[in-house]
């Protein structure tokens, strides 16, 4: 396997691009929809002075009956507009922000691990608040067009009245957004800074939930809680300083707004005074002043979204630009199940060699648990096979040159401290739902008592980290489901840490039955998998120093008789 060093990453801009150029269509019709909601809504303070300047003065029953019309039209289409426009424009929002958490979560579960240093904490909080900030990009574009547009309306509407009133909007405007464009950057980088605490401190949280129960066992729980402390509480400085940057933004962005309110009412009112316009066109223009605060609060508001989204868009790239570790072969195991370990050097192992034939059961006594850890992470392939010296061969052709779904189709290792995932008994033993041979290894975990135990059986509902199940029963959940994939070659590792020794002397003699013919590897110091092995191999100090059966090494090896013997 090589790393790959061509891709280059791809910036946020790309993402944003790639979630508008998607929803074209839906933007369009958004803003069709709403343009014409803020058309409508200039149009009401038009109108009254268009009622104003006529109907009053004709004082004509035809003509006011004709205005009551328009301006129901009017209402009609403002109600109309803003409902199937943001309802056009929340879905594909919706959708586009379940695409990119889709995305991320993918990226997350590729057998693949990637270069990015980020914790599973971390990635939760991009994959659900990031994926839907930056999915918010589809509605900003559309309002922020439909705003524009009513204030060019408006612009035009008093130019028609006096060319004076037409340019304090538009040089207003101008000036307005050009203020708040400078502070939108620092609301951007302030935000991304927040989201990268708010992630380290879901990530801390998460941390602490796996590891709460050792962490009581030794007393080590307040120190750290008070690490989650200090995180959270740099959390919640970042989140006040972002709360005063928006506070400033949205008031300056309504001081300014008010500022050209007073100024358009102000002129107007001067210009009537003058006889430069109607009274008609004071209504009108009044009118104007007081809506073009709100599409203006809008038009200011977009650029602090934008640069919210692309900031979350910045840290979704993280995730979906990082290279994998390695590039998988395209070979696949040749049949038979043959397991060998040639001179591998990694962490604590120093040269390990042995070789597991096709159907045999092994078990492998690690005198330092360091090291079965590691030889459990080279055979899971969680280690790049480049980033080793010694070779790994499956089904006789090296790890290296295989994809990694055959690796996965062909070995399983099944880790000592296996995830339990909220759901059923079931659905935690047979997740692909393939309806495999759940009942035979329930039946070999010795899980029966537990399915026995509620009347639901197999249908048993499970919590989050099996958080109503005792360790033991989680430990054969695991191992059942471990057993249920009925993998070609299966690495258990310490399988039985949680049992009693009656327990774990029946489920050693269950697996031995139920695996017979399959190569099964079981890193472990149960006395009872060892005497369940066909062989025995002793890992001391990262190589193999003894090979033989359990009884015989028991008999003649005082080292591991007293490594083993409980």
């Amino acid at each position: 396997m090589k790393t790959p060093d061509t891709e280059r990453p791809r910036p946020g801009a790309a993402i944003l691009r790639t979630a508008l150029r998607r929803n074209v269509g839906a933007m369009i019709a958004g803003t069709v929809l709403m343009g014409l909601y803020q058309a409508a809504e200039t149009a009401f303070p038009i109108a009254l002075g268009l009622i104003v300047e006529h109907t009053m003065q004709d004082r004509s029953l035809g003509s006011l009956a004709i205005s009551i019309g328009s301006l129901a039209v009017i209402i009609t289409t403002v109600s109309l507009s803003w409902r199937f426009g943001m309802r056009v424009l929340q879905k594909a929002n919706t959708t586009e922000a379940h695409r990119w958490r889709v995305r991320v979560a993918a990226c997350g579960l590729q057998p693949v691990a990637r270069d990015v240093d980020l914790k599973s904490g971390e990635i939760l909080t991009i994959a659900t608040e990031d994926a839907d900030q930056t999915a918010d990009i589809i509605e900003v574009v559309p309002l922020l067009i439909s705003s524009l547009v009513a204030v060019a309306v408006a612009a035009v509407a008093l130019s028609l009245a006096d060319l004076r009133l037409g340019l304090l909007v538009i040089v207003g405007t101008v000036a307005i957004l050009s203020v708040l464009a400078v502070m939108s950057k620092r609301i951007g980088a302030s935000t991304q800074e927040q989201q990268a605490r708010v992630a380290r401190a879901g990530a801390k949280v998460a941390d602490l939930i796996i590891g709460l129960r050792p962490l009581h066992g030794f007393g080590g729980n307040h120190a750290a809680f008070g690490s989650y402390r200090r995180v959270s509480t740099d959390a919640k400085r970042q989140a006040i300083t972002v709360a005063k940057v928006n506070g400033v933004y949205a008031g300056t962005a309504l001081a300014l707004n008010a500022v050209l309110a007073a100024a358009v009412s102000l002129t107007a009112g001067w210009l009537a005074f003058e006889g430069r316009i109607t009274i008609g066109e004071l209504v009108m223009a009044v009118g104007l002043a007081q809506f073009i605060m709100e599409p203006l609060k809008m038009f200011s508001e977009m650029p602090k979204y934008v640069m919210i989204a692309r900031a979350s868009a910045e840290r979704m790239a993280l995730v979906l630009t990082a290279r994998p570790v390695t590039t998988p072969g395209p070979e696949h195991p040749e049949p038979g199940g043959e397991l060998e370990v040639d001179g591998v050097r990694h962490g604590t192992l120093r040269g390990a060699t042995f070789t597991v034939t096709a159907g045999e059961f092994v078990a492998i006594a690690a005198y330092q648990p360091r090291a079965a850890a590691d030889l459990a992470a080279v055979l899971a392939v969680n280690v790049a096979p480049h980033s080793y010296e010694g070779v790994v061969r499956v089904g006789g052709r090296e790890v290296a040159d295989l994809s990694i779904e055959s690796v996965r189709e062909h070995l399983l290792v099944n880790p000592y401290d296996g995830e339990i995932f909220a759901g059923t008994l079931r659905t935690n033993i047979d997740p692909s739902g393939t309806g495999r041979a759940i009942e035979a290894a329930v039946e070999a975990s010795m899980l029966t008592d537990v399915v026995a135990l509620h009347r639901e059986g197999l249908d048993y509902a499970i919590r989050d980290r099996g958080a109503n199940l005792s360790g033991g029963q989680r430990q054969r959940l695991s191992l059942a489901r471990a057993l249920a994939a009925d993998a070609e070659v299966l690495v258990l590792h310490d399988p039985t840490t949680a049992v009693d020794a009656v327990t774990e002397q029946l489920i050693a003699r269950n697996v031995a039955k139920l695996r017979r013919g399959r190569t099964t590897l079981v890193l472990t110091s149960s006395p009872a998998l060892l005497d369940a092995a066909d062989r025995v191999l002793v890992l001391d100090e990262g190589v193999i120093t003894a090979e033989d059966t359990h009884r015989n090494l028991l008999a003649g090896d005082e080292a591991y008789c007293r490594a083993v013997a409980r």
